[in-house]
């Protein structure tokens, strides 16, 4: 056990099997730590509202709003989220206490009868409710018809199951925790489909005053990953960014120096998309160096505003 001081927590997490497996991973570490850990399971508007795209009903902020309330009420210490599902700007008395060790950004392909989305026929009906990818998938393929799917994972897949459509895209990264790697048929590459900013990546929320949570959380950040999503959601905030934003952020870090891709398109006009891409070096890992990246995807976002992207 750390030198940190054992603490009793409850995680507020939505109730879906991927959210869940996400809260139980980081109760996990932090019973290694020598923590007692319990999960508040809740379901969210976002989880109850399946009939309307998010970006008509109010954003992905509607996964997170009831764990918000659970954290400022008391009722839980921390909450666990997909990262690309948090608005770019917490509430007053909310902080980011953690951001972890990514899994893979990128976005798979999944489809009973087709390899490979170059291999669907003239027409194919591909689902997504997610701006980033319509807008994406426009480009690579404007002969698709593009359907919308909401629900959880187990319900997207279900969808496809029922023949609803020829192939849908998903995060890799929420088949692969769940053990579902297989259903993946291939894995878009980053210059196909860029991803949203923080895909892939679990953040963890604390109501700002609790410092000794935050201190109980800093052994589970990574450091490099946290740069990278700070970036990428610097573009997104800059660009007014919601998932009602046909808008992609991906950064990497190699050899301290940080890339940072973005892309626009718009998803009533041409299928062609506005693309950005800036690097600086960091002067290090340290927490520090987050403003660095900050002002890198401030930079990017101000060249895809000059190149077109509103």
């Amino acid at each position: 056990m750390s030198s940190i001081a054992s603490l009793s927590l409850t995680i507020a997490t939505r109730e879906s099997r991927l959210a869940l497996w996400q809260a139980e991973h980081v109760r996990d570490l932090l019973t290694r730590q020598g923590h007692h850990v319990d999960l508040l399971g809740m379901t969210t508007l976002g989880d109850q509202i399946l009939d309307r795209s998010l970006s008509k009903v109010g954003g992905k902020g509607l996964f997170v709003k009831e764990l918000e309330v659970a954290l400022q009420e008391g009722r839980a210490d921390l909450a666990v989220h997909s990262l690309k599902d948090v608005p770019m700007d917490l509430p007053d008395g909310f902080a980011l206490a953690c951001v972890m060790t990514r899994e893979d950004p990128r976005d798979a392909w999944v489809s009973p009868h087709h390899a490979r989305l170059q291999d669907l026929p003239h027409g194919a009906v591909v689902g997504t409710s997610s701006l980033r990818r319509t807008v994406l998938l426009r480009a690579l393929r404007p002969d698709l018809k593009i359907e919308p799917l909401r629900g959880n994972l187990d319900t997207r897949l279900r969808k496809l199951d029922e023949g609803q459509y020829d192939g849908i895209v998903l995060a890799a990264a929420g088949l692969k925790r769940l053990g579902l790697g297989e259903r993946i048929r291939h894995i878009f590459g980053i210059d196909e489909m860029l991803p949203a900013a923080g895909q892939g990546a679990l953040g963890i929320e604390v109501c700002s005053q609790r410092t000794e949570v935050m201190q109980a959380l800093s052994s589970l950040a990574d450091p490099a990953t946290w740069l990278t999503v700070t970036a990428e959601r610097a573009v997104s905030r800059a660009m007014g960014g919601s998932c009602s934003m046909p808008l992609a952020a991906h950064a990497t870090l190699q050899d301290g120096v940080l890339t940072l891709q973005a892309a626009w398109g718009d998803p009533l006009g041409a299928a062609t998309l506005v693309r950005a891409q800036a690097a600086l070096t960091l002067d290090s890992l340290q927490p520090t160096s987050r403003q660095q990246a900050d002002q890198l995807g401030v930079a990017v976002a101000a060249e895809l505003r000059h190149q077109g992207a509103h």
